[in-house]
This record gives C-alpha cells, structure tokens and sequence, in this order.
C-alpha cells in the first residue's frame, strides 16, 4: 500500500470555533524509503492566528495574506494523497481540521486509512514522552533545526520517525541480509519485512563451544542436554 507522511499547521486548536489550516504538507513514502514526491503549500486562513498558536510555528497573517486558500489547493492535494495510508502524529487533530476545510470548500471527507504514529509511539513506550522531539533523540534522527514547528519540517522528521519505529531489528543488524522474516505489527496491523543477517560460527568459536559443552557434561555427570540432543540427532 502507498504511503504518505502528513502534517498541518492551524490557526488554533479546534476547527469547530473557527479555526483554519495555514500550511499543508505531505511526503510520500516509497517502499522503506523517502521519495523525493511531496505537496507543500501555505494559505492565506481569512482569519487572524492565536497567539499560542503563532508562538508554536511562527506564521503571521500578514505573512499569509497573498497565499492561495484552501479550496484553491484541495483538488492537488486530493491528487497527490489518493488512496495512500496516510501516516500522521495525533491523527485526529490534523484529519479533523482537513475534513473541516473539505466540507468548507464542498468537498467529501478523507476516508484513507490512517496510522497515528502517537498511539503507536505509546503502545511501544509507554510512560515515556512520545512527542515529535523526544521521538526523533529516541530514534537518534537530528532535529537541531527545528526551532519551531513547520508541517514540511515536522513531515520529513515524522517520516524517520516512522521507518526508525518499524524498523524492528534491522536497525541494529544492518540493511544487507542474509534471509527476511515477515513480522505482523499487532500495533498498526501492518506486516513489515525485518532484515536479519545470519552468522555462522566459525572453526574456533565451534571449538570452544564443544569444550564448554564438554565442561558441562562433566559437571552434569552426562546430563547436559544439549549434548544429548546433539548425539540424538546424529
């Protein structure tokens, strides 16, 4: 399934007193990799900007005055989501404010399926802080420059975030693999293939297993299993 890492930033917190989107953006995933495929746009709200909310991403209605509104730019990014999954932090606030603006402009509801990359980030480490900073120092992905939200931004850090969460062993074992095991995420419903490299033992490490075993049979007075199970099976 295609996939697309998505992210908004808004005038307020709630588009049912009013509140609008001023920037839209979203990348699109291809295979476990980013592609160079992504929509951007700022828009001109019609509307003044909380000042919580302007503290958070720096965009002023001056700033947006001459930026398309969002029934101008729903018909591309409509195109460019399609039918992806789309992949977004705290889903419900950013697909609440895009269905919002699509009933403005007379347009139907995103039906997409949807990955909440928080209730995943929770359900792997609970009690910790799951935010977009704390996610990107867990997963070592450098975010020193964001300064201040920005929904370009905020999609290509979400977008190593995600690949860092599913990325299971492979990270810690190597993108190269000698054989792939197919992992069902219980959290997401997703199957995602792991790299897993093989190591064979080599004539030394083979040796100094067959002593310790020898070492253990002894000790066992000859109730070492997994001689046992070796000599059982030659």
């Amino acid at each position: 399934m295609r996939q697309v890492v998505l992210d908004t930033e808004t005038t307020g917190l709630d588009p049912k007193q009013g509140h609008r989107i001023i920037e839209v953006a979203a990348i699109e995933l291809n295979g476990r990799k980013v592609s160079e495929r992504m929509f951007h746009r700022y828009l001109n709200p019609e509307r003044d900007i909380d000042e919580g909310a302007a503290a958070v991403h720096g965009l002023t209605l001056d700033r947006l005055q001459d930026e398309p509104k969002f029934a101008e730019i729903a018909p591309a990014l409509l195109e460019f989501i399609g039918d992806a999954q789309l992949i977004i932090h705290n889903a419900p606030f950013d697909m609440g404010f895009l269905n919002a603006e699509l009933k403005l402009a007379g347009l139907p509801p995103l039906d997409n399926p949807v990955l909440d990359t928080l209730k995943f980030a929770k359900e792997l480490h609970p009690g910790k802080k799951n935010n977009l900073n704390a996610l990107c120092d867990r997963y070592f992905i450098d975010n020193s420059h964001r300064t201040l939200h920005g929904a370009l931004l905020d999609t290509e850090l979400l977008a190593e975030v995600y690949l860092g969460m599913t990325r299971g062993q492979g990270s810690l074992l190597g993108e190269e693999s000698a054989e792939e095991d197919s992992v069902q995420l219980g959290a997401t419903g997703e199957t995602i293939l792991m790299s897993v490299r093989v190591l064979p033992a080599n004539e030394e490490e083979l040796a100094q297993h067959e002593a310790q075993l020898a070492d253990i049979k002894k000790a066992s007075k000859g109730a070492c299993v997994w001689k046992n199970l070796a000599g059982a099976e030659a």
